[in-house]
């Protein structure tokens, strides 16, 4: 293997350590009922966030609707959560579309403080894995925080894709969202020593005990956004093998969840989103093209909120 340029250890220490510690925290960005960006409505709902001890925060990413913020807006939520945080966790703001208009995000980001970027799947096209390589080498290249790629939909990196990425200056680690655990094997075994991996499928705690067999047990956290002692009592069991919680939980409320997900696109947002509310934070309603979730749906999230709150009682 080629020689590995030296990565930004201190970043990359911080989250390793956040990592093991907690489940990584995705927050919801508010708006009001008019669709504007609630500031002020977003520090309160991420202050209960924080005080329930993340092992890192991704303000903007695919929770955080980063697709339907504009610079200003993108801006006002990373500055918050810098601020918030006041450096007791990494904070990792999301950035995407095309490399060019990446960049723009990124120099947001930096210059509001973040610590490290997320590189979110690309707009639209279809490209080989050069192409990828080439769009997070373009961005490594434009800024100076660490980047974590991010592989789901259109975006999927083979090993010699992983190494590639490993070789770029500031890039120091990918966020797996196919849940392909034989190539996910194949990734992580292609990777020089400390480059991180964690699992970032959706309602990622059903595949969970799955992605830690071969060697990616971090993982982010939807229901965090809503219910962070359902995640923290699920992380926690999965930690200590406590086999009857981890199952119980899974079987009672993450599966009924992952189900009703399933029903309509943009559901791992809409009913993450809906979930906070009828816990009385003040996130809003989601964006257009997304939709918020039926009054029948919203009767079941509610009685899976009441069963899994139960659950842990």
């Amino acid at each position: 293997m080629e020689e590995i340029t030296a990565r930004p250890e201190h970043t990359t220490g911080r989250l390793r350590d956040g990592m093991a510690r907690g489940v990584l925290s995705f927050p919801l960005t508010s708006f009001d009922s008019d669709g504007a960006l609630d500031i002020a409505g977003y520090r309160a709902y991420l202050e209960r966030q924080l005080a329930t001890a993340p092992g890192a925060v991704f303000p903007a990413c695919g929770t955080g609707e980063f697709h339907a913020l504009d610079e200003d807006e993108y801006r006002a939520v990373v500055e918050a959560t810098v601020q918030l945080t006041a450096g007791r966790m990494p904070v990792v703001a999301g950035v995407g579309y095309g490399w060019a208009q990446a960049l723009r995000f990124a120099r947001i980001a930096e210059e509001a403080g973040a610590d490290a970027l997320l590189v979110l799947p690309h707009y639209l096209v279809e490209a080989p894995e050069s192409g990828l390589v080439e769009q997070v080498r373009r961005i490594a290249a434009g800024t100076s925080l660490p980047l974590i790629a991010y592989q789901r939909g259109q975006v999927a990196f083979g090993a010699e894709g992983v190494r590639a990425l490993a070789r770029i200056p500031g890039v120091i680690g990918l966020k797996d969202g196919h849940s392909d655990l034989d190539r996910l094997q194949r990734l992580t075994l292609a990777a020089p020593e400390g480059f991180l991996f964690f699992n970032g499928a959706p309602t990622a705690e059903i595949q969970a005990r799955a992605y830690a067999t071969v060697g990616v047990p971090a993982y982010s956290s939807a229901v965090h956004a809503f219910a962070p002692e359902i995640a923290n009592a699920f992380f926690t069991a999965l930690r200590t093998g406590d086999e009857a919680t981890t199952a119980r939980l899974l079987r009672e409320f993450y599966i009924p969840l992952v189900e009703l997900r399933d029903t309509v696109p943009g559901y791992s947002v809409s009913l993450v989103k809906a979930a906070a509310r009828l816990r009385g934070l003040p996130v809003g309603p989601v964006r257009a093209p997304l939709t918020d979730p039926t009054a029948a749906d919203l009767a079941v999230l509610r009685q899976l909120l009441d069963t899994g709150l139960k659950l842990i009682s």
